[in-house]
């Protein structure tokens, strides 16, 4: 992450695309700014569960 892949026959980048590539880096979570998201409630909480992604069993036609 936060390397640039150059590729054969891609022309090459321009200095605009290189300052676009540099604005857009990933950001450490210190750096993101999270004020404006309101707190959970302790009811939002309690509502929350876990969720895991399962594979739904295939039906299998006979």
């Amino acid at each position: 992450m936060g390397s640039i892949r150059i590729y054969k026959g891609m022309p090459p980048l321009t200095e605009e695309e290189i300052a676009e590539l540099n604005r857009n880096k990933p950001k450490s979570d210190d750096e993101i700014d999270f004020s404006d998201i309101p707190p959970l409630t302790k009811e939002e909480l309690a509502r929350m569960r876990q969720d895991r992604l399962r594979r739904q069993k295939q039906k299998i036609a006979s």
